[in-house]
């Protein structure tokens, strides 16, 4: 059964005092309550209804009000939602989420929307990976099989070619933890064989349906992305009730699924999908609701660098031009909370997530 109510965190600030937990007792007393037990505390809440069809009533509460407002037959899951909002996230692999992460891409693929072709053996893969961790890359995803809007499905054994040799030449010689992005069950259990830390899967474990027990079986963490559709086909006309909060259910069912199977909430994280089944206005509207998917209780993912949004944004038809709008996305996706930036260009957002931290806190103690 679908939520009927949302709550997005808003009034977002850097708290300089040291995150709290929730204490009703403290209410007249609140600055702010931490943002997924982070430095980013919030201070209002947007109160999301579904109402009928594709309407929905949202306004506007001051966090202190949270706990003497009406909230109806609504009253334990808003208080759940609270919570999870709040709570702090665990650490991935080993790696705090105290501050953005940084995942860069290295598309060991012919056709990728971007960078196709750039990467065209083990070697020069590899070797990227590792002058994307020297920028400051703290996640390397390895990807065989574009899933761009339009392509072709890639061959188990051609993507099996691609990315294995990658992820086994990485595992010595890199600190920064492997992710595979692939939608393929075969592909995920060898490169956990191989030696990935983390499975990035674009359908969020629907595509391949022997993928969810393969993920229970690995152990490791799962990265779980909204898509509307095929890639072949995801864009030609996607339909939303309300998209903000359709991701919103979509990913709470994978999470749920995830669960039962045996994966534990501590090992899911959440991608809304930008440009996956979404037009401009939807796409748009996921990032100025970005703080609302914190209320599904796991480190959130956003993966918008040099995508077609900021092209039709700002008439930047190269993707390769497209590196001050990916900038501008990471920001807004760190202003929000979101724990894990999946880009590109490493090293200029790096430079941009140091001065945003150093900025926001108002000392070079934010870094």
């Amino acid at each position: 059964m679908k939520r009927s109510t949302y709550l997005q965190p808003t009034g977002i600030f850097w708290d300089r005092n040291e995150p709290r937990a929730i204490d009703e007792a403290d209410v007249p007393a609140w600055r702010g309550l931490p943002l997924a037990g982070g430095r980013l505390s919030f201070s209002a809440l947007d109160v999301l209804t579904r109402v009928s069809g594709s309407a929905t009533k949202r306004k506007t509460i001051v966090l202190g009000d949270a706990f003497s407002a009406d909230w109806g037959r609504e009253g334990l899951a808003a208080s759940d939602l609270l919570a999870a909002i709040s709570t702090p996230r665990p650490r991935l692999g080993g790696m705090s989420l105290d501050k953005p992460r940084i995942m860069g891409i290295v598309n060991v693929t012919p056709d990728s929307f971007s960078d196709g072709g750039q990467l065209a053996n083990t070697r020069a893969a590899i070797d990227h990976a590792l002058r994307l961790e020297a920028e400051g890359a703290d996640i390397l995803d390895i990807g065989g099989e574009s899933t761009r809007p339009g392509s072709d499905a890639v061959m188990l054994d051609e993507e099996l070619r691609r990315v294995i040799p990658v992820i086994e030449g990485l595992r010595g010689k890199s600190r920064a933890l492997i992710s595979v992005d692939t939608r393929k069950a075969e592909v995920m259990r060898q490169a956990a064989a191989a030696g990935a830390d983390i499975l990035n899967d674009v359908s969020a474990l629907t595509h391949d349906p022997r993928a969810l027990d393969v993920a229970v079986e690995s152990g490791l963490p799962v990265m779980l992305m909204h898509a509307q559709g095929d890639p072949k086909t995801m864009n030609d006309d996607p339909q939303y009730a309300d998209v903000v909060l359709d991701v919103f259910d979509f990913l709470e069912s994978r999470i749920s699924a995830c669960e039962l199977a045996g994966i534990p909430r501590t090992k899911i994280i959440a991608d809304p999908g930008i440009g996956f089944g979404k037009h401009l206005h939807h796409n748009v509207a996921v990032m100025a609701g970005l703080s609302l998917y914190h209320g599904l209780g796991v480190p959130l993912l956003l993966g918008a660098s040099r995508k077609k949004m900021i092209g039709q944004l700002c008439d930047v038809p190269e993707p390769k031009d497209r590196v001050p709008g990916s900038l501008a996305c990471a920001i807004a996706g760190a202003q929000a909370g979101v724990q894990i930036v999946r880009v590109h260009d490493v090293k200029e957002t790096h430079q941009a997530l140091a001065v945003w931290r150093a900025a926001v806190a108002g000392s070079e103690a934010g870094l």
